[in-house]
């Protein structure tokens, strides 16, 4: 399991099976590099859901770096974790865990490398932990409806809303077969049940998993799934995908010109800008935004022939995983 945010003073404290620090600045430096070293990689989510040997070695060298750069005693520890490691074979799958605002945390099951089984659908990219983030801060959005994920991927934003904002019933969505195996196994891994008559834990969603191909859901298929909100991350990587994407979301919005009476679901579909010009495909397809058009700029142009109106969503507040805080990311609020 690779540790994608901090832990909570709290639990790092609890996970400290040392001595008080020796007194003056070396002793405490070195009490923190030990702190530091048993609350992240020997963690119980560790032990119970080992790391990629490639992520542990560079986190133990990292370490044992600032350790030494304090000229400090060595700390044994250190470079016995680091010797286990170095002989380690290094597996195809590895544990990656989040750890969540609420104490609660997500352990998903990914692939080591970013293309495999002719998909990059086995790890998680930075605008799911992005859309993840947006919604731990409003998880009104999401609160006692059903929820409609696109391109899952490995789960992380799914299970994240599926534990924090009380959604009634989640449907997780791929077309991989690869993809949907390994999703339904940290579904599972997370502890949500995938048997539809499962009701004994009223606060916990009701979480289904869906092979859906964009290019062939029919709207009598989009229907029976009756969301209230659909969700994607990081799917506008290439013009064919996003064409995909707007056919699929002009069905959803079809679905409710014969459902009066139900709300038109939002969308919110975070993205990271790579290419801008394959970015600004998506807004033209989808429609004017709200209010008055802004200055053209990134992904702002592919959805206007399909007459969704959309805006950018504000940037959220607290930054809880680590990603590439260089790359450009946003979020898009479509009506359909």
């Amino acid at each position: 399991m690779e540790f994608r945010a901090p832990l909570p003073g709290g639990a790092r404290a609890a996970l400290l099976p040392l001595a008080e620090p020796r007194r003056g600045i070396k002793g405490l430096l070195r009490f923190r590099a030990a702190a530091r070293y048993f609350a992240e990689v020997r963690h119980p989510l560790c032990a119970q859901h080992p790391p990629s040997a490639k992520y542990a070695r560079a986190f133990l060298s990292e370490l044992i770096k600032k350790h030494e750069a304090t000229h400090t005693e060595p700390l044994d520890e250190l470079y016995e974790a680091l010797a286990e490691v170095l002989t380690a074979e290094e597996s195809a799958q590895c544990h990656r865990s989040y750890l969540l605002p609420s104490g609660d945390s997500v352990t998903l099951s990914e692939s080591t490398a970013i293309v495999s089984h002719g998909t990059t659908g086995l790890v998680t990219w930075d605008a799911a932990l992005y859309l993840a983030e947006w919604a731990l801060e409003n998880p009104a959005a999401f609160t006692h409806r059903t929820v409609l994920e696109l391109g899952s991927g490995a789960g992380l934003t799914g299970l994240a809303i599926c534990k924090t904002c009380r959604p009634r019933a989640y449907v997780f969505s791929d077309c991989h077969g690869r993809v949907l195996q390994q999703l339904r196994g940290n579904i599972l891994l997370n502890g949500f049940s995938l048997q539809p008559d499962v009701t004994a834990d009223s606060e916990r969603p009701v979480v289904t998993v869906a092979q859906l191909d964009w290019d062939v859901a029919t709207v009598p298929q989009l229907s029976a799934l009756q969301p209230d909100v659909v969700i994607a991350a990081d799917v506008l990587y290439c013009p064919d995908a996003i064409l995909s994407l707007v056919g699929v979301l002009q069905r959803l919005a079809a679905c409710q010109k014969d459902r009066k009476d139900r709300q038109a679901p939002d969308a919110f579909i975070a993205y990271t800008v790579r290419n801008p010009e394959t970015c600004q495909l998506f807004t033209t397809e989808l429609g004017e935004p709200w209010s008055t058009r802004p200055a053209p700029g990134p992904c702002q142009a592919e959805l206007g022939r399909a007459g969704i109106q959309w805006h950018t969503v504000p940037p959220h507040d607290q930054k809880l995983f680590p990603y590439d805080g260089h790359s450009e990311m946003a979020i898009l609020k479509l009506t359909l």
